[in-house]
C-alpha cells in the first residue's frame, strides 16, 4: 500500500535568527515582537441552526501544550457563549484525565465510534464539570484503531463520518491530536476546518513546525481542500530567557501573521490543573493562564469569523 508521500521530508527550513535581537517585551511590543492588538469584545453565537466549527491541535513533537491549549481553549470558548465537544483523540487519553475522566473505566470511547456502527456519538459523550464543555473521551485502545483502519475504505475519512453527525450540537469541535503524523492525525486534519499549532518557545519545536506545516499541504491537496491555518500559538513562553525570546522571533519571521498575538506563558497552575481535573479559567481564574487563554478565544473568534 502507497503512503502517497504524505511522510516524505519537507524542504522547509526556518530563517536564521538575526544577530541582534529586535524582539523587546514592553507594555507596547507584545511578545510576538508586534503591538498587541485590542480584540473586540465577543459577539453573543449567531441565531439560526448550529454548524459546529471543528478544530485541530496539532503537532507531532509531543509536550508542547496540544492538550492544555485544547481543555482551556474550550473552557475559555464556553464562558463567551459558545457550546464546545472536546474531542480526544490521543491514545495516551490525557485530555480525557485532564477534565477527570479516568481512561481505564471507560465502557466505550471514540475507538468504538470510529471501528463500529452500532455506536452513536451520543452514547460515548461525556460531561465535563464546566457547562457547555463535553468530551468524547478516548483510552488505549485507541492506538489498535490506527492499525485496524488501514484496511478500511476511506479510512482518511472516519473520523469525519463520526463528527459530521455532531456539527448541529455544537459551536466548536476542538480534537486534541496524538503526538504523530500517522493515520489518527490525519483523520483529523481530514475531518477539521482549521488547524492550530501550539508550538513551544524551544529550538527542537521549529524543526517539527516545518514538517507539520508540509503535512498539512498534502492534506489540502489531497483530503480537505477547505483545510485552513487557524495559526501557530506560542507555549510554554518564558520572557526571561534570551532563548524563549529568539524562539518566537524567528517564528514570527517565518511565519508573520500566522502566528497569534497571545502568547502562553510557563506558569505552575497548569499542572496543578491536570491533578484537579478542570480547566485553569475555573481553577485559577483570576490566573494570568486563565487570562491568557480568555484572549485566544477572544482571537480565535475573531481569526474564524473574518474568513
Amino acid at each position: 500500500m502507497a503512503d502517497d508521500g504524505l511522510f516524505d521530508e519537507p524542504s522547509f527550513a526556518v530563517p536564521d535568527a538575526p544577530a541582534s535581537s529586535t524582539l523587546v517585551d514592553t507594555g507596547e511590543i507584545g511578545p510576538t515582537g508586534r503591538p498587541p492588538p485590542v480584540f473586540p469584545p465577543p459577539q453573543p453565537p449567531r441565531e439560526g441552526p448550529r454548524r459546529a466549527v471543528i478544530v485541530s491541535m496539532c503537532n507531532q513533537k509531543g509536550g508542547v501544550g496540544k492538550t492544555t491549549t485544547t481543555i482551556n481553549l474550550g473552557a475559555a470558548l464556553v464562558e463567551i457563549g459558545r457550546k464546545v465537544l472536546l474531542v480526544d483523540f490521543d491514545p495516551q487519553g490525557s485530555l480525557s484525565v485532564g477534565l477527570g475522566v479516568n481512561p481505564h473505566t471507560l465502557d466505550k470511547s471514540i475507538y468504538n465510534l470510529l471501528l463500529s456502527n452500532d455506536y452513536q456519538p451520543q452514547d460515548v459523550i461525556t460531561h465535563s464539570s464546566v457547562p457547555g464543555l463535553d468530551i468524547l473521551p478516548s483510552n488505549i485502545d485507541l492506538s489498535a484503531a490506527e492499525v485496524q483502519l488501514v484496511s478500511e475504505v476511506a479510512r482518511e475519512q472516519t473520523l469525519h463520518r463520526v463528527l459530521s453527525k455532531l456539527r448541529r450540537d455544537y459551536d466548536y469541535i476542538l480534537i486534541d491530536c496524538a503526538p504523530s503524523l500517522g493515520l489518527l492525525t490525519i483523520n483529523a486534519l481530514t475531518a477539521s476546518d482549521y488547524v492550530v499549532m501550539p508550538l513551544e518557545c524551544e529550538f527542537f519545536a521549529l524543526r517539527g513546525i516545518a514538517l507539520l506545516t508540509d503535512t498539512i499541504s498534502k492534506v489540502q491537496d489531497r483530503l480537505n481542500p477547505e483545510l485552513q491555518t487557524l495559526g501557530i500559538l506560542g507555549t510554554m513562553y518564558d520572557a526571561r530567557t534570551l532563548h524563549s525570546r529568539e524562539v518566537l522571533e524567528r517564528v514570527v519571521q517565518a511565519f508573520g501573521d500566522d502566528v497569534f498575538h497571545t502568547v502562553i506563558r510557563r506558569t505552575i497552575k497548569f499542572p496543578e490543573t491536570t491533578v484537579a481535573g478542570e480547566p485553569i479559567t475555573t481553577y485559577a481564574s483570576a490566573s494570568p493562564g486563565a487570562d491568557a487563554y480568555r484572549q485566544l478565544a477572544r482571537e480565535v473568534l475573531l481569526r474564524v469569523e473574518q474568513r
